[in-house]
């Protein structure tokens, strides 16, 4: 045993905790992990499971203390473009985290995926920013691997982008 206080409970959308953490969106996907909160807190996330977290969810520690997990600002692009419904498909259709705004999507920072997105038209800028992706299709948020159905032959790869 560590003996670190221990967090081995999530609370969805929870109201301010008096402390806070922030995590970048790759820091978010975590099962047990040594963390140090704002105040100087330190802490053993203890989940049963890989959890997706997400901005305003709180680590809830068997003492009942709540600490805030708020998105960290990180090196993301903005898209944007006349036609951004189109944009949002091709970034998608490569599997691609996406944050997307009323006229902007927001994603990592990556040069391929820029040059995807300038040659379809949409103008790409850097911005440091929370990221908060959009989760997956029927409510899933990120996972480990994915099928494509029955008989994928390769049911579980990993990837970003397939064409």
């Amino acid at each position: 045993m560590t003996g670190l206080p221990r967090a081995s409970r999530i609370d969805r959308n929870a109201a301010p905790a008096a402390d806070h953490i922030d995590l970048t969106h790759e820091a978010r996907f975590l099962r047990r992990k040594r963390l140090t909160a704002a105040s100087g807190l330190d802490f053993l996330a203890d989940l049963a499971e890989v959890t997706d977290l997400h901005d305003g969810d709180a680590f809830v520690l068997d003492d009942g203390t709540r600490v805030t997990v708020r998105a960290a600002p990180e090196r993301l692009m903005e898209v944007t473009g006349p036609n951004l419904a189109r944009l949002a498909w091709h970034v998608g259709n490569r599997h691609t985290p996406c944050e997307i705004g009323e006229t902007a999507l927001r994603l990592k920072a990556d040069h391929v995926l820029r040059g995807m997105l300038e040659g379809l038209g949409g103008t790409v800028s850097d911005v440091v920013a929370p990221f908060r992706p959009e989760g997956g299709a029927y409510g899933h948020g990120r996972t480990l691997a994915h099928s494509h159905g029955p008989g994928d032959g390769d049911a579980d790869h990993h990837h970003n982008y397939h064409d």
